[in-house]
Formats: C-alpha cells, sequence, structure tokens
C-alpha cells in the first residue's frame, strides 16, 4: 500500500488487523485532550489535521500512534490508532497493524525510539508562537529537512549525536512551521516539558 494519499510521504505495508485495547490507550487520551483544549492538537480551518501521539509498546521497538485524519476526533479508541511494527529509514518504508492508516510523522517517532531506549512516549504538537520563541533556545532540525521524509528521520538522529536533545527530550522543526516535538519515559514527562516551555 503506498501511504501518499493526504500528507502521509511514506510507502505503508498495512496488517489489516483489528487494534486490542492497549496499555496507555487511557493515558494517551488524556494527554491528546489536554493538547486539543490547548490548541496545540486537531483540525486547522482548512480541515487538516496536526498533531499526533504515541506511546512504546513495553520494552519492544514497536509503538503505537494516533491515526492520520484523527484530528477532529473527540476521543480515540484503539481502532483510531495504529501499531507501527518495522520501519525502515533508508527506504522510507514502515509497517503497522490496524485499521486506520498510521500518522504521517511515524518516522519521526520511530527516531526518537530507536535513538533513546529510554523513551516510552512522543508528542508532536503544534503552536506557532511557542515555535518561534524556541528556534533559538532548544535543538532544531534543519530548514530544508521536511517532515515526515527519511531526511527527518536521519536529522533526528543527527540532533541525537550532536545536541543535548537526549537530557532536554524537546526539539523544534524548523522546516516545518510550529512543529516541535517532546518526548519522555512516558506521556505525563512528555507533556510536562512542554507545559514547563509555555510557562517560560
Amino acid at each position: 500500500m503506498n501511504g501518499e494519499t493526504g500528507s502521509v510521504k511514506f510507502t505503508c505495508e498495512q496488517i489489516a488487523a483489528e487494534i486490542s485495547r492497549f496499555d496507555g490507550i487511557d493515558e494517551l487520551n488524556r494527554y491528546r485532550r489536554a493538547l486539543v483544549h490547548l490548541g496545540m492538537l486537531g483540525v486547522d480551518a482548512n480541515g487538516i489535521g496536526f498533531g499526533n501521539v504515541s506511546v512504546r509498546d513495553g520494552a519492544s521497538s514497536e509503538f503505537y500512534i494516533t491515526g492520520s485524519a484523527t484530528g477532529a476526533l473527540a476521543e480515540l479508541s484503539p481502532a483510531d490508532c495504529a501499531k507501527v511494527v518495522a520501519y525502515d529509514f533508508a527506504k522510507n518504508w514502515l509497517r503497522y497493524k490496524g485499521t486506520t492508516v498510521a500518522s504521517s510523522e511515524s518516522l519521526t517517532h520511530a527516531a526518537v525510539y530507536e535513538w533513546d531506549s529510554t523513551a516510552g512516549a512522543v508528542i508532536h504538537c503544534h503552536d506557532m508562537q511557542l515555535w518561534s520563541a524556541l528556534l533559538n533556545q532548544v535543538a532544531r532540525t534543519p530548514e530544508e529537512i521536511e517532515y515526515g521524509t527519511p531526511a527527518m528521520a536521519y536529522s533526528v538522529r543527527r540532533l541525537f549525536e550532536l545536541t543535548d536533545v537526549r537530557t532536554k527530550k524537546i526539539f523544534v522543526m524548523a522546516g516545518h512551521e510550529g512543529g516541535i516535538v517532546t518526548f519522555g519515559e512516558n506521556l505525563e514527562q512528555a507533556f510536562g516539558i512542554l507545559q514547563m516551555k509555555t510557562r517560560n
């Protein structure tokens, strides 16, 4: 299956299996609601969804991520999430289970999990004011790098190699206006980092 429709830029292989209730779905919905309330996740004036949230499946490299085009939903069921079970940055490819299409930022989330074994959750949200304030304060991906691409995944790896992103647990996407990524051992920590930056 080619994931070129909408904003999904990778090639994906879908395993059409129903996603059963998983550990972390309640936490995912709780922090997703908070992000929607803050206007950092949802649907823009053109009807385009923005923002996504993921949680790692235990100690594995697999993770659950909110589905593409779910920004308008008030609450997500497991069926509104996809479980990413394999990926290849070089081939711009991933395999996932579920009946919904994995978020366009799945490879970026995969990159965080790949290069930080302690990360158990990732938030990708949008806030133009905060993004502008953070551009020169925290690690950032290059302006020429588009979201949802292998280049973005590799630029995330470089952040882990060359910056303090592993300890600060936040970076901005310089080429994706408004795009901010935080991560942590769980969603409470990832959201807390975001809250701390909004207060500064």
